[in-house]
């Protein structure tokens, strides 16, 4: 497989079909898990008496499956797979655009914190594109299907009615939340190119291999998920809340989980988060990788 950081200048337009099509590798491999992690992290806090809507990752994945089948793990996936081209195309065309600002010649090698600063810009350009996209799938993710009438019938409806609700505003709802959730993206590629370089200098070739890239993208996306989990449990309850629950935003919904479930919430869903990660974020890398050597 091709090298993702060489030291031949990044382009970002070969970055951005590469990064459309990884992100599209990710959404189909992870969003069963994600569909698990979003009702882990939604779900209201049993009254006194009552067992949870959810004993965790197991009891939620099987009663989705019970009352939904198969396509309840799917649920929402239309959403973030019209969305994943744009996001993760910008993603990695703004990580490509980021590094060749630190490029001066065609061969020279990016330093760690060069590629933290690319990588971070990245995370922030990225998540305003996937505003709208996470706030439709959240919404179609959590709603409850077998008690009565839905009230969104997928992605275009859900747009729809949230657009009549509240117009653009309702749409971007939780786009300081998107943010904060992916600042940590610059660990996200550092963890990367680490990894991939030292599989460089273990290599007879000096190249990366499909292994390489595999462990390396999975273990960058569990470094990622790790520092994000907290802000990603904020950003699913602000984004699934009907409007005016949070009137301050996401400092709302922090100060609100505090004093009723603890710091412990925060962490709500970080099983299905990490499970998801590493193959998930594996197969984005894969994909890109693939996608870079196919237009070489």
């Amino acid at each position: 497989m091709s090298e993702l950081v060489t030291q031949q200048k990044a382009n970002p337009v070969k970055s951005f079909i590469a990064g459309g099509f990884g992100g599209m590798c990710n959404v189909i491999t992870g969003h069963p898990l994600d569909t698990i992690k979003v009702r882990l992290q939604t779900m209201p806090l049993a009254a006194p008496g009552q067992s949870p809507r959810y004993k965790g990752v197991i009891d939620c994945a099987v009663k989705t499956f019970r009352q939904e089948g198969l396509r309840g793990f799917y649920r929402g996936i239309s959403a973030p797979l019209v969305g994943v081209t744009p996001i993760y195309a910008v993603d990695f065309a703004v990580y490509a655009a980021g590094k060749r600002l630190f490029q001066t010649d065609d061969h020279i090698r990016l330093t760690y914190p060069q590629i933290f600063a690319a990588g971070a810009f990245a995370g922030v350009c990225s998540a305003l594109v996937t505003v709208p996209t996470d706030r439709i799938k959240v919404l179609l993710q959590t709603q409850t299907v077998g008690g009565g009438p839905l009230l969104y019938n997928g992605t275009l409806d859900t747009a729809v009615k949230l657009y009549r609700q509240g117009g653009f505003r309702s749409l971007f709802k939780g786009t300081c939340a998107c943010i904060l959730r992916d600042s940590p993206t610059g660990f996200y590629f550092v963890t990367y190119e680490f990894l991939q370089d030292l599989a460089r200098r273990k290599s007879k070739t000096g190249q990366i291999s499909t292994t390489s890239t595999i462990l390396a993208g999975g273990t960058s996306g569990i470094v990622f998920w790790t520092l994000a989990v907290p802000f990603d449990v904020l950003k699913s309850r602000l984004q699934s809340a009907p409007e005016g629950t949070y009137k301050h935003g996401i400092r709302s919904v922090f100060r609100d989980l505090m004093a009723t479930e603890g710091p412990t919430a925060l962490f709500r869903g970080v099983l299905p988060i990490l499970l998801r990660a590493f193959p998930a974020t594996a197969a984005v890398f894969f994909g890109v990788e693939l996608a870079n050597d196919l237009l070489n």
